[in-house]
């Protein structure tokens, strides 16, 4: 069975997004890019609330030099992608489909007969997959940052009980965090 794994890079007073939107001080500088590659390399599908997705549809025609951009483009283009959205007419991406509305016995069925790992991303609709019990595992990349507010990582209203499996430090400060849920 595949693994329904939640990554968010934040900020270090747990944001993915201070309170204007901006995230440009959670770009990967180049160790922690290619550290993120490997983390996504076995995901198979990306489960994306529009927002999200609009921002990752770049990756679809990214021409960078740079081998952990190119890598990364490739790895997304490659995989499926589930936009959830009641708002979105049409995607802008290959491999691509529109839901209208987040089924959690539609992702446990789908995490049963998947044979890659599926990633769900963006905080609104991770927080519907924390509270509907289906997370297996997150993992934090946690950047050296005080943002002060914004778009909260984690939902305020779900209790967790998690397992460290995995931990590294980066040059620039970054941290990553790979915990396994435990109450499921």
């Amino acid at each position: 069975m595949a693994k329904l794994i939640y990554t968010a890079i934040m900020s270090l007073d747990g944001y993915v997004a201070d309170e204007d939107g901006n995230f440009d001080w959670a770009e990967p500088d180049p160790e922690v890019h290619a550290f993120v590659n490997h983390l996504e390399r076995p995901i198979g599908t990306y489960l994306y609330g529009r927002r999200l997705y609009e921002v990752m549809v770049a990756w679809e025609t990214i021409d960078d030099q740079q081998p952990f951009i190119r890598d990364y483009a490739e790895i997304w283009r490659a995989a499926d992608k589930i936009v959830y959205s009641r708002s979105l007419g049409t995607t802008s991406s290959e491999r691509t489909r529109i839901e209208r509305n987040f089924d959690p016995d539609a992702v446990r069925a789908m995490r049963t007969s998947a044979d890659r790992d599926i990633s769900v991303g963006g905080p609104t609709l991770a927080a519907e997959a924390l509270r509907a019990g289906l997370v297996d595992e997150i993992r934090l990349i946690l950047a050296p940052v005080v943002v002060g507010g914004g778009t909260r990582a984690l939902p305020d209203d779900v209790r967790l009980d998690l397992e460290l499996l995995d931990e590294r430090r980066f040059d620039n400060g970054t941290v990553y965090v790979r915990h396994r849920t435990t109450n499921r």
